[in-house]
């Protein structure tokens, strides 16, 4: 098998981290597969407690927390592979994964990015993501295909061309990065990886999905399910994909949704919750874009390492 990167980002997550590695150690040798794992936010050297795990790792410490974009980012500057093969640290991959995802790949040159079935980690026959619908651009929605269907092997087949590939399991053949470019850093966490699909997509490239594999997901590890967070970039960045990726009219009518009609229904859902912190951290999201250029890297909100 030709020479896999694995790139994957911790966030002091060691034992998670640990995991993920023992699952590639399982049906990998250290001759096929390079693992790059980027610590972002580490003021300790974490080398030692990762090695006993996969004998090729290549492991890079980050003092600074640079995100999804930009660990991931990181890691794909260093990685030898002819495929790079993006990993969130909360999965875990079977055997004949990545075999399987080379063979897509080769099998259609249309193919920039491709992701595999998504399954849920605590529920293993639960759909997470068999590829998303089209994005409306006007209120910058689409949806998932097969999230929460149970898996009886509809997917197992298939392989088809979809809207956007899923950030946690995603391959990509080095050449054809290296004409689309890295991923967008101004996102920092969310959309990241949608953008990404959009400079692929520019470049003639097409965003595909197989059922023929599977990775398992350990859902929401890093991040809150209603977090300050997860908030506020999935405002700012929601609107900052679209001011991105679409022509200035697009952008003016989705403005004008979104300010008016989308972000207030938010708001006012939080403070019927009672969670003001909340609706505060959504207005900052959308007040971000009126106050940056849409290349700005003042993220607006303090990281913690």
């Amino acid at each position: 098998m030709t020479l896999t990167s694995i790139i994957t980002v911790n966030f002091h997550q060691a034992e998670v981290t640990i995991d993920f590695l023992k699952s590639v150690a399982t049906s990998y040798s250290p001759t096929e597969v390079e693992i790059i794992i980027v610590d972002n936010g580490a003021e300790k050297n974490m080398e030692l407690i990762f090695q006993p795990h996969f004998s090729n790792i290549k492991y890079i410490q980050s003092k600074e927390n640079l995100g999804f974009a930009g660990g991931n980012n990181l890691g794909i500057k260093q990685a030898k592979g002819d495929y790079i093969f993006l990993l969130n640290n909360d999965t875990e991959i079977p055997a004949g994964c990545i075999e399987t995802m080379i063979t897509e790949l080769e099998a259609n040159d249309k193919i920039g990015l491709l992701s595999p079935l998504l399954l849920y980690f605590d529920q293993k026959d639960l759909v997470q993501y068999a590829g998303f619908t089209p994005m409306n651009y006007l209120v910058a929605r689409n949806a998932y295909v097969g999230q929460f269907e149970k898996n009886k092997g509809q997917f197992d087949k298939q392989t088809y061309q979809t809207g956007f590939c899923h950030g946690a399991a995603v391959m990509c053949r080095k050449t054809d990065l290296q004409r689309a470019g890295l991923m967008d850093e101004t996102y920092f966490l969310y959309y990241e990886e949608l953008d990404w699909c959009e400079k692929f997509m520019r470049i003639g490239k097409e965003i595909w999905f197989t059922g023929k594999t599977h990775v398992y997901h350990k859902e929401s590890i890093s991040v809150g399910k209603a977090s300050p967070l997860k908030i506020y970039f999935n405002t700012r960045n929601r609107m900052l994909f679209i001011r991105k990726n679409t022509s200035w009219l697009n952008t003016i009518l989705f403005s004008i949704y979104f300010t008016l009609i989308a972000c207030p229904k938010a708001v006012l859902k939080f403070l019927l919750n009672k969670q003001p912190e909340l609706a505060k951290w959504t207005l900052k999201g959308l007040w971000w874009n009126y106050t940056h250029s849409k290349n700005s890297r003042d993220l607006g909100y303090r990281i913690k390492s």
